[in-house]
């Protein structure tokens, strides 16, 4: 009615309104009534924004790399942003009257491109790709120092290098040469590997030869001792045999002694024997023949007496004319016998 409107804005939008040059109210997320002909109303977004950026830049050794990374920053400093750039209203509702606010995260990223330039020139491209969190942070601390940012009102939250990347035929050239280094150290893996294998081949082999070796030792230690036992069990069978033979000629030189006193006894006793006979003889000699007969006969059977008496009828013969024996005689004679 009659040009005066109203407006409600966001928290993250700081509104500046502007009436004849001057600022008449200001605040975030604030609303306000305002007459259209002579009110200028500027909106800048006090919200994080995230910026994306992707360039080529040269490395020392003039290889191509692409950086791809982002930035997020805050504008802090309202007034300052909008008196460098246009933020205001078209007040007809078509949004902002230019596309100002559009400029600055180009403005932000040519900031870091410039400085990623300066630290890549430094670099070679193999240190250059292996550099991201390195890059950010050095970029991240020169940025915030840059004079540029701090005239923008803006602030820095944070910076991200999400890839540094070189070109395809380098990108190939790289594989290839990491590749073969791979495939070196994969060969010299075989290598060490077979080596390894080949040495315990042969330290099983030794040990078997050695175990062999030992084990032959043993053999022949035990044949060794087996043949001093045999030596020695010959040594002690000779000496036995030497014994024995030392105790049978000592036995039989004892047997012999034996021999030769039993001898010697025996003919002593004969010697003795034969005097005693003879001295028996001689004392007989002188002893009446009839006499010895009578003693010889005491103790004599009948049968034995009455052959006695036949000798003597026999010794007699010529002086007996007729003998008469009885038969009864004689059966008592053979009885006896009998």
């Amino acid at each position: 009615m009659f040009g005066i409107k109203s407006v409600k804005f966001q928290p993250n939008e700081y509104v500046l309104m502007y009436r004849n040059g001057k600022v008449v109210k200001e605040g975030a997320g604030i609303s306000l009534y305002y007459f259209a002909p002579t009110t200028s109303i500027v909106v800048v977004p006090i919200g994080s924004v995230d910026a994306p950026f992707i360039y080529e830049e040269v490395t020392s050794d003039f290889q191509t790399v692409t950086v791809q990374g982002q930035i997020t920053y805050r504008i802090v400093d309202q007034k300052k942003i909008a008196s460098l750039l246009n933020y205001s209203l078209d007040l007809k509702g078509n949004g902002y009257s230019s596309d100002d606010y559009k400029k600055l995260p180009q403005r932000v990223v040519n900031i870091v491109r410039v400085l990623t330039k300066k630290t890549l020139e430094a670099l070679q491209l193999k240190d250059a790709i292996k550099s991201s969190e390195v890059l950010a942070k050095e970029i991240l601390n020169d940025i915030k120092q840059n004079e540029e940012i701090n005239l923008l009102g803006i602030e820095i939250l944070g910076l991200s290098i999400l890839a540094i990347l070189p070109n395809k035929e380098t990108a190939r050239a790289l594989e290839a040469q990491t590749r073969e280094q791979i495939l070196k150290l994969a060969d010299e893996a075989i290598y060490v590997r077979r080596n390894a294998s080949i040495d315990q081949e042969r330290a099983i082999k030794e040990n078997e030869f050695n175990t062999d070796i030992a084990v032959e030792n043993k053999k022949k230690q035990v044949r060794e001792t087996e043949l001093e036992t045999e030596k020695a069990v010959q040594v002690m069978q000779n000496q036995l045999k030497k014994d024995q033979l030392k105790f049978d000629i000592v036995l039989e030189e004892d047997r012999k002694n034996l021999i030769e006193i039993s001898v010697e006894n025996s003919k002593t006793e004969a010697d003795l024997k034969a005097y005693e006979l003879s001295a028996i003889m001689k004392v007989l000699e002188t002893i009446n023949p009839n006499i010895i007969q009578s003693l010889a006969s005491i103790g004599m059977k009948p049968n034995q007496l009455i052959a006695l008496a036949f000798n003597e009828l026999a010794g007699n013969a010529e002086k007996i004319g007729q003998l008469n024996i009885s038969p009864d005689l004689l059966q008592e004679i053979i009885k006896e016998n009998r």
